[in-house]
């Protein structure tokens, strides 16, 4: 994946929009669940559990990696983009976004994936 694709799939995502801080491109939904760039353009960052991260890093250890320090102890995990494809990262991006998504905004999402009703 490259960091277009990443940019792609964030802002998917109901309501996200691109924004920045520190010097950093962020993706928000109210709040960050995703960066891109850091530590280099190689790079991206969602806002898992700890839970969530543990299994994904398990999983996946060549996508997937603890930001060092304290943030990584919170969830903060980064992105390989060149070792991910493109449902490993949307699942990922996903999982982040619902964190920080609030009911109304879970539902625009979940009402995207229902099969329209046939006439």
């Amino acid at each position: 994946m490259t960091p277009d694709d990443f940019r792609r799939l964030a802002l998917a995502l109901p309501e996200a929009v691109e924004s920045s801080h520190m010097g950093t491109v962020d993706f928000r939904v109210g709040r960050i669940f995703a960066t891109l760039g850091y530590p280099n353009a190689g790079f991206g960052m969602v806002q898992l559990t700890r839970e969530h991260q543990d299994i994904v890093v398990g999983v996946e250890p060549r996508v997937f990696r603890p930001v060092p320090g304290a943030w990584g102890l919170k969830g903060a995990t980064l992105v390989v983009l060149a070792e991910a494809d493109e449902p490993t990262l949307r699942g990922a991006l996903e999982a982040a976004w619902r964190l920080k998504a609030n009911r109304r905004q879970v539902a625009l999402l979940e009402a995207g994936r229902t099969p329209a009703a046939s006439s």
